[in-house]
């Protein structure tokens, strides 16, 4: 079990420094409105991610099971290309992150709006998340449910904490936001490879 949450942990963390749809409007937002009215949008992966999991897992369960290796290493794959895009975002300066951020949504409803028309849940769930919660579930389903939770947990969690940090005080500037775009590369590095090698070991 403790493997399964140390994994969807980790891609839960780099989920969520990754700068991506989410993450400009909890920048746009805390610059409109403060972090006290922003943080609530932590939340909307909660809610927005139900429909996305379901439907996923739905398809899943009905593969074959060779289907679903040749899943987990396109997994692997796609991790390694984020950590690879994540690397060189990293090279860069972020300077224009916020700049390039429209209106900001106002209400907890239209950030699950966007983060539902963001490629990543549905990137997470089909490739990574999805292929792991069936291994777990395989093994015990509370090793399934751990997961999940632990998954979920973290990027709240890792949302919350990037909200307060934005709105009180200078950390996640341009070089605090490289840092942790540098550690999210390695974390989404680490975990492709984990991927790659689980999907070559039962094939």
């Amino acid at each position: 079990m403790i493997e399964y949450i140390l994994i969807s942990s980790s891609f839960a963390f780099a989920a969520s420094v990754q700068p991506g749809p989410l993450q400009a409007f909890l920048l746009a937002r805390v610059a409109e409105g403060g972090w006290k009215q922003t943080l609530p949008a932590s939340l909307a992966p909660l809610i927005s991610d139900g429909p996305i999991a379901a439907l996923v897992m739905v398809i899943l369960f009905q593969v074959p099971g060779n289907f679903e290796r040749v899943l987990r290493a396109g997994g692997g794959i796609v991790l390694i290309w984020f950590a690879l895009r994540a690397f060189a975002q990293w090279r860069r300066s972020l300077d224009d992150t916020k700049s390039n951020v429209g209106s900001a949504p106002r209400t907890l409803i239209q950030a699950v709006f966007v983060n539902l028309i963001n490629p990543g849940p549905y990137l997470g769930w089909s490739l990574v998340l999805g292929p792991l919660v069936i291994e777990a579930w395989a093994k015990a389903p509370m090793y399934a449910i751990a997961l999940v939770g632990a998954f979920y947990a973290v990027l709240v969690l890792s949302l919350a904490v990037f909200i307060l940090l934005v709105g009180t005080t200078s950390f996640l500037g341009p070089r605090g936001r490289r840092a942790l775009v540098l550690v999210s590369a390695v974390a989404l590095a680490i975990l492709g490879i984990y991927q790659l090698g689980g999907s070559f070991k039962v094939l």
